[in-house]
């Protein structure tokens, strides 16, 4: 035999033992395990990283298939990305810049394209808005005056009693609706995000309607208690005490809640309680009923990493409230991380 054919045969067998040797520490695990990684780069491996890689497929599609931007997918389903970058999870960029484009102009939410029977121009203002605040906070945005532009079209729909209204009715509400206790919530906490002087008035009418407004389910605590999770003065408190004792009368015994205390627990319902709770005092009562409430919300998450959608009445079918109720539970769980064991 050459020397030739004797180096030949010694190098096939040292790549034969090097293939081996990567073989094995794939299979014992000390590689990468590429079936966790989705294919937008977050992890699917936990339900945080399941919700965002759906959000982030799901959010730029509407705006690309029907020409316009919408509450649920640009508003409610973005925010939770947006959440989610600011807290350093790795969200791609495409899944935001036409959003972003969007709301760092609310001069042209005005001439949003789309159907003029399903959408309210008042709601999309309120949720474009809250979306703009996250989109700042976490650097998608850069221009402080779009926020100021954008509080000014949100104050424009405040009713004289200091709430915000969609309809006569004021009916409860769903995820991509709101209702009027949860409108009035986010308007406020816009108003508040911009600071400007020009909104002192318009808050402070606000801050009195949340403290006064009579408090009759779940989800109308939740939304008081987001509006006044800083407040110390004691008609605060005294309201604030209200809220807290129907979400605790109202938690299933699986853990989650429903609009009323009798009402079966939904996901959207369920993730806007959890995330008043993470704002406000913490003490073993609340980190309970978090825990619970967030297990709850982990076991309704569907494989792809969505939620199904809360309607009103419930059972139905939409993908809008699919879309919102998704980015009010991702926002949810990424609000109550700290208290998963």
């Amino acid at each position: 035999m050459s020397w030739l054919t004797k180096f030949r045969n010694g190098a096939l067998r040292s790549l034969a033992v090097a293939y081996i040797f990567m073989l094995a520490l794939a299979l014992s695990g000390c590689m990468t395990d590429r079936s966790q990684i989705s294919s937008s780069g977050l992890a699917s491996s936990t339900p945080e990283g399941r919700a965002l890689a759906f959000l982030t497929r799901e959010v730029p599609l509407w705006s690309k298939a029907n020409n316009c931007f919408s509450c649920h997918n640009n508003g409610d389903a973005a925010r939770a990305l947006y959440t989610a970058s600011q807290r350093s999870y790795p969200v791609p960029k495409h899944a935001l810049v036409e959003t972003s484009a969007w709301l760092a102009k609310p001069g042209q939410w005005a001439n949003n394209r789309g159907n003029p029977s399903l959408s309210d121009k008042r709601l999309a203002r309120i949720q474009f808005a809250a979306a703009l605040v996250t989109a700042i906070e976490a650097g998608h945005v850069r221009n402080p005056g779009a926020l100021v532009h954008a509080a000014e079209l949100v104050a424009e729909c405040q009713d004289q009693d200091g709430a915000w209204r969609l309809d006569v009715s004021e009916s409860i509400g769903a995820p991509a609706t709101y209702g009027t206790y949860l409108i009035t919530s986010m308007a406020l906490q816009t108003l508040r995000a911009a600071r400007s002087d020009r909104f002192h008035e318009r808050i402070q009418e606000a801050e009195r309607w949340v403290r006064r407004a009579p408090v009759q389910n779940v989800l109308e605590a939740a939304a008081i208690l987001l509006a006044l999770n800083t407040s110390q003065d004691p008609q605060a408190h005294s309201q604030r005490q209200q809220c807290f004792q129907l979400i605790q009368q109202g938690q299933s015994d699986g853990g989650g809640w429903g609009p009323y205390l009798s009402s079966p627990p939904e996901p959207f319902d369920s993730a806007v309680v959890l995330l008043a709770l993470s704002h406000g005092p913490q003490n073993a009562q609340v980190a309970e009923q978090t825990r619970r409430g967030r297990n709850f919300l982990l076991g309704q998450q569907q494989a792809d990493g969505s939620w199904t959608e809360t309607t009103r009445p419930p059972g139905g079918e939409s993908y809008a409230e699919r879309l919102s109720t998704t980015g009010w539970a991702a926002l949810a769980l990424l609000a109550t991380k700290p208290f998963e064991h």
